[in-house]
């Protein structure tokens, strides 16, 4: 069964591949309107303001992150759900050009408006407050180390996973975000 997606899909689509390659300042409604094919006019009648259409995607790519990280099954080990999130991570690199749309916004945080700010930091929040779980359960398993508390771990674990996709695409390569991986593994 053939699915069709509709204007206001395509838009958010490619607004979050616009964000994810050149942030929140590198794109406008015109270059929206000639990858979908329509009038600005159009983009304006489902996202008013690019703050509208700007948070929608952060909703939208959080929701998408956050579904599969609910998919991932409770009872396997933390180190093997720490390889999952890897795994998950570097898909958001595609073909390497692309950053996670919320690491890629917050380095737009100056100019983001305050209610896309507030969803920016509360996708960094959740993805760290999987971390800490994950983290924790690895330490009393003894197949993850981190130094200090879980929360404080995760923070910089996940500030880890975001420099290595600026990393990898710079470089051209996934590699960096596996080495992120190997140093919280303990070693066998």
């Amino acid at each position: 069964m053939e699915t069709t997606t509709t204007v206001r899909e395509q838009i958010l689509d490619h607004a979050i591949t616009l964000m994810m390659l050149h942030g929140y300042n590198g794109f406008s409604y015109r270059d929206l309107s000639e990858l979908v094919g329509v009038k600005t006019s159009s983009i304006h009648y489902y996202f008013p303001s690019k703050e509208d259409l700007a948070l929608e995607a952060v909703n939208e790519y959080s929701s998408q992150i956050f579904g599969l990280l609910s998919s991932v099954d409770a009872s396997l080990p933390a180190d093997t759900k720490l390889a999952r999130y890897t795994k998950l991570f570097g898909r958001t690199l595609g073909d390497g050009d692309q950053i996670c749309l919320c690491g890629m916004l917050a380095a737009d945080i100056g100019s983001l408006p305050d209610p896309v700010r507030a969803a920016v930091q509360a996708f960094f929040k959740a993805n760290e407050s999987w971390l800490a779980k994950v983290l924790a359960q690895g330490v009393k398993e003894r197949t993850l180390v981190a130094n200090g508390k879980p929360e404080s771990a995760a923070r910089a674990l996940f500030a880890a996973y975001q420099g290595s996709v600026l990393a990898a695409r710079l470089f051209q390569t996934k590699s960096r975000l596996e080495e992120i991986e190997a140093m919280w593994k303990v070693s066998k």
